[in-house]
């Protein structure tokens, strides 16, 4: 169970005190965005659903990415998880989608994209980001750093519109 002061705990009650929605395509992190989320009384007001999009094959069907995305960038890039972010998002029509591409190790790296290489993405309305990281941990820390991303990503936005708040999402 999260408790009150966790970073999903807290996503949750700003997107639940703004009525919004989130969705997740993740691919490296294999569902652990939504595992944390949920583990979040309540949450089922806010979290509209997602995808574990680990194939390319998932990436495109379900994910929205163009298969020439693929082609050009690759899986693990900054297009590729721009386009699962935006797909997903179309795909359940929620507020907000982030999105999770990236080399979890220990093994799958190659000469210019190492294990630990991950891009996250978020979208919504009158935002699009996608920020590259690149931990240093095994499987399980960089799994966890790019699910703590993601959501501090979220977050940061979150507050940064409710700080403004003549600014709509």
């Amino acid at each position: 169970m999260a408790n009150a002061e966790s970073l999903e705990n807290r996503v949750g009650q700003l997107l639940t005190a703004r009525k919004q929605t989130l969705v997740t395509a993740e691919s490296c992190t294999g569902g652990l965005i939504l595992h944390r989320l949920t583990n979040t009384a309540g949450s089922s007001a806010y979290v509209l659903g997602g995808f574990v999009t680990y194939s390319n094959e998932s990436k495109v069907k379900f994910a929205g990415v163009q298969p020439e995305t693929l082609q050009t960038y690759g899986a693990v890039s900054e297009p590729t998880a721009r386009e699962m972010a935006h797909g997903v998002r179309a795909a359940f029509g929620a507020d907000f989608a982030l999105s999770v591409t990236g080399i979890a190790g220990p093994g799958g790296a190659t000469g210019d994209k190492p294990v630990g290489l991950v891009y996250i993405g978020f979208v919504g309305a009158h935002v699009e980001r996608v920020n590259e990281h690149r931990w240093q941990s095994d499987r399980e820390g960089n799994k966890a750093l790019s699910a703590d991303a993601a959501l501090q990503m979220l977050f940061d936005y979150l507050v940064a519109i409710s700080a403004n708040k003549g600014h709509s999402a």
